[in-house]
């Protein structure tokens, strides 16, 4: 089976954050091939492009392998947000409402991906320092996928 290491963002500005997060890497050791999840430190952050008074964002980042067969870009995509959803993500909102839980596909491999809405990498990755700080925990020297510059020096440039 080939696997293919992801990166997931995770970000919950709603409810017990830190449950919520914590809710967010079990889901996806069941989705890892060996269980095995990597977690970056959490970091907590204001909103960024979110309505007027959205409270601040616990964020990290996870590392996994998975089985690139079984979970597809669209498939792992659906699976995480139908988990969003479980976990009381309104399927319809306002764009970057308050949620208990996000988890966003930054990267998949090496792989670009742009398919029914789904950008992989991430396509503001690279300028979010909610994304990069995290990252820069777990692979500094990761050039994201149509990027140039590591992790270490995209966050560095953000300032």
């Amino acid at each position: 089976m080939p696997d293919v290491l992801v990166g997931i963002a995770l970000g919950s500005n709603m409810g017990n954050r830190r449950a919520e997060l914590d809710a967010g890497i079990c889901f996806l050791r069941v989705l890892a091939t060996n269980h095995e999840v990597r977690e970056s430190p959490r970091i907590e952050t204001a909103p960024v492009n979110c309505p007027p008074g959205s409270p601040p964002f616990l964020n990290s980042i996870a590392e996994l392998e998975i089985d690139s067969v079984m979970y597809p870009p669209l498939n792992l995509f659906g699976c995480l947000e139908e988990f969003e959803i479980e976990r009381g993500r309104c399927p319809l909102r306002e764009v970057n409402s308050p949620r208990p839980l996000d988890l966003d596909i930054i990267y998949y491999g090496v792989e670009k991906f742009d398919q029914m809405g789904l950008i992989i990498p991430h396509p503001r990755a690279h300028a979010r320092r909610f994304v990069l700080e995290p990252l820069s925990h777990l692979r500094p020297d990761l050039v994201l996928p149509g990027q140039t510059k590591t992790v270490k020096e995209l966050l560095a440039a953000l300032g």
